[in-house]
């Protein structure tokens, strides 16, 4: 694969081609698969696979940030995440993002073909990330959560959750922008369940088009099997919760989310392929009637 960095050139969110970015968990305490995919054969073949169901962007993690989690070294992380970047890039043609917060993670996956920085603690958890990314002129995904992992669900409070994200993300981007990552290269994630409630949750998925105004870039959606679905539909396995995960699809995309973050990626592509000639058969009668 044509590392854009090799090239000089700037990652542009625009030239992705679809919504729906994969996930490769690559730690073995991942609320959802932990360990399926802990060695790298394993994660290279589901990201291959991913990518035949449809997906645009494959998210490559190694430290779960599930609530609850323990932190790990860089040098675990290190371990699980270089040797599938590395093999994904060798088989893909799709890009590549890493999630983690750590900038000597980040740098060594860029090196290794990643293309994309998702960082669910938008910079705060190491000082050198913002630097790294603008350096590299890869893609950026700053995330809102409160508090870190091992914390964050401990009754979480806010006074307008909606402004409060908003304002959050506003003042991430900007010290982004201000460390040299392109405005093209920036995207937002409300943060689904990282340190929200069921209430904050459903508020942050009403307002998205509110969402996405305020902070003026392309915006992530990440529900995918997440506890506060299993818990609307009294669902306590993850891998059941799909069916959940896809209404929120469904809604996300048609309130202007830019990419979805999913587990079941073909069930996503499909309804971002319905949605999509929908959206054409509605500009098509809406010209009929009008030409009248």
């Amino acid at each position: 694969m044509v590392r854009l960095y090799a090239e000089g050139l700037m990652f542009r969110w625009a030239t992705i081609a679809g919504p729906v970015m994969g996930v490769v968990n690559v730690t073995p305490d991942s609320f959802s698969d932990g360990g399926r995919f802990i060695a790298p054969e394993a994660a290279i073949e589901h990201g291959i696979g991913l990518v035949d169901a449809g997906a645009a962007v494959l998210d490559v993690g190694g430290e779960s940030t599930r609530p609850g989690a323990a932190p790990v070294d860089a040098g675990t992380e290190l371990d699980r995440v270089i040797p599938v970047v590395e093999g994904l890039a060798a088989h893909v043609s799709v890009p590549i993002s890493i999630d983690t917060t750590k900038a000597v993670v980040a740098r060594a996956a860029i090196a290794a073909g990643a293309t994309i920085v998702n960082d669910v603690s938008a910079g705060e958890a190491d000082t050198a990330m913002l630097s790294t990314v603008a350096d590299a002129g890869v893609g950026y995904v700053a995330m809102h959560r409160r508090g870190a992992s091992a914390t964050m669900q401990r009754d979480p409070q806010y006074t307008d959750v909606v402004a409060d994200v908003v304002e959050y993300l506003a003042r991430r981007l900007d010290a982004a922008r201000a460390a040299g990552i392109a405005e093209n290269a920036l995207m937002a994630d409300p943060g689904i369940g990282f340190g929200k409630t069921i209430e904050h949750n459903l508020a942050l998925l009403a307002s998205l088009p509110e969402l996405i105004a305020g902070v003026g870039v392309p915006v992530l959606v990440g529900t995918s099997r997440k506890s506060f679905l299993g818990r609307l539909v009294d669902v306590d396995e993850p891998a059941a919760r799909d069916d959940a995960t896809l209404a929120t699809v469904v809604w996300a995309l048609e309130r202007g989310a830019s990419m979805v973050r999913v587990h079941d990626v073909r069930g996503a592509v499909q309804v971002a392929v319905v949605l999509g000639a929908l959206a054409r058969a509605t500009v098509a009668r809406r010209e009929v009637v009008e030409s009248r």
